[in-house]
């Protein structure tokens, strides 16, 4: 049996879980039979089993305007991937943005259709301020296909729900496999060095905060956390790749306000190499995961799998990987109804996530106790192996 991945992301080029899923995924599938992975970019890997092929964008001709250029990117990218002839047996797709490559692929090429939902598009209305009228495509196109999919998988019970309630789809064909994480490469390590390379004093506790710089990620709310947290610790933002213009600025004054109240608040604002997020994770005091937004959460699973305890707020696939008071703190966040999720009260927000980071941080031995638990329970339920598997059981039932 031979898989057809689409996707976005793949290595080099990788931005957010999905990049992260997918990469991982190829690689443990290649281990059960041939993977033809067709991303956006130039990549050009070619390694036993696996097979990775970049399709680079059409947008330097393009005149219509620039929010729309990685909408119709995208559509001509998906005209691609079928225009290379296919030869699998099963095609998945990871995101919209590849959605109507999967579609074209099941009617033309009579193959079952299967995506992840790593994440809903009516759940994200600040992507209008990104794609302006493009979002509409990407509502559309979400709904088409995965009405029409032979499954569905849904990376958290949470997300099973969201399908359920926003698309027509018969429950039987979703089915629920959660994100894993390579337990071998995400591991406790002792890295000072790489510590002080990226400005952070490894001989002081801090605090770490790593994603992307949008709305979903819920950075600004950590921000606006700072003022109430307690002195005598690091905040460390590994915060890149904004969204818009406007987030980007919006963070640069937060940040700055911020940083009139205390002078240890580091900013990194680069994609972090594997081996530098790794030993930033093991040093951390604690990871912060404010996201307002998020259907599984993988970086939850890697800083716990270097040990680190975890303060995140209770929405989505979180509630799934971080166990409240054992490997962590969950806060509760009351959120607008109709899909903004935006915190009814972000002052509140932001006071409870200051909340529970200072009682962590006044306890070593309590964050022990829960970097240790969360490494076990990273082990017990999230290896890459075993979500192959099931991936892969689920491609032979549709054939």
């Amino acid at each position: 049996m031979k898989v057809l991945l689409l996707t976005n992301e793949y290595p080099p080029a990788i931005y957010g879980g999905a990049g992260i899923h997918v990469d991982y995924l190829s690689r443990e599938l290649a281990k059960l039979g041939p993977v033809d992975v067709r991303c956006f970019g130039t990549q050009a890997l070619h390694n036993g089993n696996l097979s990775a092929t970049g399709f680079p964008p059409g947008d330097k001709t393009f005149t219509s305007p620039k929010p729309l250029a990685s909408v119709f990117s995208a559509i001509q990218r998906s005209l691609d991937f079928n225009t290379t002839n296919i030869d699998a047996d099963v095609v998945h797709c990871h995101t919209w943005y590849t959605h109507l490559g999967g579609i074209l692929a099941k009617l033309n090429y009579g193959l079952p259709l299967v995506i992840t939902t790593h994440s809903l598009e009516p759940l994200r209305p600040w992507k209008r301020e990104q794609l302006a009228g493009g979002y509409d495509f990407s509502l559309w196109v979400e709904k088409t296909a995965l009405e029409m999919a032979d499954a569905v998988i849904a990376v958290s019970g949470d997300t099973k729900d969201d399908v359920l309630k926003y698309y027509k789809v018969d429950p039987a064909r979703i089915h629920v496999i959660h994100n894993g994480i390579d337990l071998d490469e995400y591991r406790p390590i002792a890295a000072p060095d790489i510590l002080k390379h990226v400005g952070v004093d490894p001989q002081r506790p801090y605090i770490l905060f790593v994603g992307r710089i949008t709305r979903q990620k819920g950075i600004i709310h950590l921000v606006n956390a700072i003022r109430h947290m307690s002195k005598g610790f690091q905040v460390v933002l590994c915060a890149g790749a904004p969204d818009t213009q406007e987030i980007a600025a919006e963070m640069q004054s937060h940040v700055a306000a911020a940083k009139k109240e205390r002078d240890d608040i580091i900013w990194i604002g680069e994609m972090l190499d594997e081996r530098t997020k790794i030993a930033l994770y093991s040093h951390a005091a604690l990871f912060c995961c404010p996201s307002i937004y998020e259907p599984f959460g993988i970086i939850n699973l890697e800083a716990m799998a270097c040990e680190t305890p975890v303060v995140a707020a209770a929405v989505g696939g979180i509630k799934e990987v971080v166990v409240d008071g054992e490997t962590g703190f969950l806060v509760p966040v009351a959120q607008h109804n109709g899909g903004s999720f935006e915190p009814v009260d972000p002052g509140q927000f932001a006071r409870d996530l200051a909340a529970k980071i200072n009682l962590l941080m006044r306890d070593e031995p309590l964050r022990r106790r829960m970097g240790a638990a969360g490494r076990q329970r990273a082990i017990a339920n999230f290896s890459w192996p075993s979500i192959a598997k099931k991936t892969y059981s689920l491609y032979q039932s549709l054939i």
